[in-house]
């Protein structure tokens, strides 16, 4: 064999071999989706078509690698004040098992009690800043203050970062399953794990009319739990800076919504329809209680005794 052809040969089987590794190496491998399979004892999605997020819905493989291609940032915001500050270890190394695995997050924690913080060991680019903030006598107040809290945190700090979305938690919460890229949207809410089969008359909306966080009777998509809510930086941005004024005007007219912030939320959330919803599994009652639905527990409120936790209870 000539020895030019010899050279052409070894160039095309080397521009071979670069296309097979390249070609291979980023395949990635998953069952066919179906437009026709799916379940069918839950919605899966809303009236005005948002999806709503629940096991069976996504494959987590391909959202993952659709997602981390993107190199994103999560600030996640939790607040811990009083005897709340014992939920905290328990909240963060379930978070760091199951939450957002492979992605950058940064924590936020709001405390009276910086000293109290536990030392929890971080995975690779993930980060906790403790924030002090004032003690409050009344666990309302403490509800209440939350959105004005994030406000300026968004404001003041994350503006300036490079964060692409934002989840605000309640610390008294645990992970027990995967939480991860199939939840990011422009603004998210996650629906209340009480109230997510029974009809929209039996939600604890605030009913009177004095509030700026009331729904009159006969109105309502879904009851959002308070607990946890999310979305990119600027949406949620909007969403702290309306409830934490609106609170306020509520204030001074001396009202108080029925569950505060929980209960202007979903005021928000009536006006301004969220792009995604989480089932219950991002906020079950309790690891220990099933339901047909819940086929996975990802985030539940822990046990606790209010009358010994919360203050003025």
């Amino acid at each position: 064999m000539e020895k030019k052809n010899v050279y052409q040969l070894h160039e095309q089987v080397k521009c071979l071999l670069f296309f097979l590794l390249n070609h291979f190496d980023h395949r990635l491998l998953y069952d066919q989706p179906s437009a026709s399979v799916g379940r069918t004892d839950v919605a899966s999605v809303t009236p005005w078509s948002a999806p709503i997020i629940w096991e069976g819905t996504f494959d987590p493989t391909l959202i993952d690698s659709i997602y981390k291609q993107q190199n994103l940032t999560i600030a996640t915001t939790a607040f811990a004040l009083g005897k709340y500050t014992r939920f905290v270890k328990d909240f963060l190394e379930s978070a760091e098992e199951h939450y957002f695995v492979g992605f950058r997050v940064h924590y936020y924690l709001f405390t009276d009690q910086p000293e109290s913080v536990p030392e929890v060991k971080m995975g690779e680019n993930r980060s906790l800043t403790v924030l002090k903030v004032q003690s409050l006598n009344r666990w309302q107040d403490i509800s209440m203050k939350r959105m004005e809290k994030l406000e300026k945190l968004i404001e003041n700090e994350l503006s300036s970062e490079v964060y692409d979305y934002i989840f605000c938690l309640d610390i008294d919460g645990k992970f027990y399953g995967r939480w991860g890229a199939e939840s990011l949207g422009r603004l998210v809410g996650v629906i209340h794990p009480w109230f997510y089969n029974v009809p929209r008359n039996q939600f604890t909306y605030e009913r009177r009319p004095e509030s700026l966080a009331y729904i009159p009777a006969g109105e309502g998509d879904y009851y959002y739990a308070g607990a946890a809510f999310g979305g990119t930086l600027e949406d949620v941005l909007h969403l702290t800076k309306t409830c934490s004024k609106q609170l306020k005007i509520d204030a001074a007219n001396s009202i108080e919504a029925l569950w505060q912030e929980e209960s202007h939320l979903n005021k928000y959330f009536l006006l301004n329809k969220p792009s995604k919803l989480l089932s219950p599994e991002y906020m079950w009652r309790s690891i220990s209680e099933g339901a047909a639905q819940i086929k996975i527990v990802r985030f539940t409120s822990v046990p606790k005794n209010y009358a010994e936790v919360r203050p003025n209870t």
